[in-house]
């Protein structure tokens, strides 16, 4: 087992009100910590807002601005704008969502903001479906995976915000999990140097709406890289993909198991879920002028 040497900045307070064991609470804890103290966060209704709470009693030690769903991209935008025409172009303006916020309610915005090229650091806590609201699906959810709002099972595939994103050319794309810290807070840094926009999506397990054990987000969130579920990457100007986790390891059977939401699944399933992996595994590592 490798033990992660890690120096708690002390950005992010204990006494928050995230799940017990929730990797979501972990993840802020490294981003927050690596964007120092000269930010400024604006977080769309979602697990974070909930875990981050409001002033004076925020888990953040930075100021927080809570918005819209629809507009979290737009207000950052806004706020780096005001920054700048303060002087201050070197404060972080950090955007925190979930993926509701990000592929589907807020993706105009964002959208419009990485047309601009805003100069914003956007975050999303990828949980893959509405999951403070009762785990509806979203267009992020996984096909096949049960949801509160398809209970049998999801009939289509996530939607590949990376690609959507890469077409629009922003300077920074990757992608993280709490499984892989340092890994995460090298992306951070890294995007921290970069003047645009910087998008960051992080896979968050979530305990209650996948099934999953209470001490297992950590596991499972490694799981899914290792399978190549989700793929540790970089996207650079839209084109230059760098793997950061250059091969995978095992069948995805191990990260299904972890969780209830696909414990229906029969073998067919699951050789088509196999299957849709190892193809978009394929074509990534064929990008990244890699082989599988």
């Amino acid at each position: 087992m490798e033990k992660i040497e890690y120096k708690d900045e002390g950005k992010f307070c204990s006494g928050h009100v995230a799940c017990a064991g929730c990797a979501e609470a972990l993840s802020m804890r490294v981003i927050l910590n690596e964007v120092g103290d000269d930010a400024v966060g604006v977080v769309a209704p979602s697990c974070s807002a909930v875990i981050l709470g409001g002033h004076p009693m925020s888990a953040a030690k930075i100021p927080v601005l809570h918005g819209t769903l629809e507009s979290a991209a737009a207000s950052a935008s806004g706020i780096k704008r005001a920054l700048k025409a303060q002087g201050r172009d070197d404060t972080t303006v950090l955007c925190l969502a979930g993926d509701g916020g990000t592929y589907d309610i807020g993706l105009q915005a964002l959208s419009s903001a990485a047309e601009r090229n805003e100069d914003i650091l956007y975050i999303c806590f990828d949980n893959e479906g509405y999951m403070n609201t009762g785990g509806q699906k979203s267009s992020s959810t996984p096909s096949k995976a049960v949801t509160g709002s398809t209970p049998l099972g999801k009939t289509t595939r996530k939607k590949n915000m990376i690609e959507i994103l890469a077409a629009h050319r922003i300077p920074y794309i990757a992608t993280t999990s709490p499984s892989h810290l340092s890994d995460m807070a090298a992306k951070i840094k890294k995007a921290k140097t970069i003047r645009g926009t910087k998008v960051i999506f992080v896979l968050i397990p979530c305990l209650p709406g996948w099934g999953v054990a209470d001490n297992a987000a950590v596991k499972t969130a490694r799981l899914g890289v290792e399978s190549g579920v989700f793929p540790l990457f970089e996207v650079e100007n839209g084109v230059d993909y760098t793997m950061t986790v250059a091969q995978r390891t095992k069948p995805i059977d191990g990260y299904l198991a972890q969780q209830k939401r696909y414990r229906s699944l029969d073998d067919a399933g699951r050789a088509e879920l196999q299957a849709e992996v190892d193809d978009t595994w394929s074509r990534l590592t064929e990008r990244a002028g890699q082989t599988g």
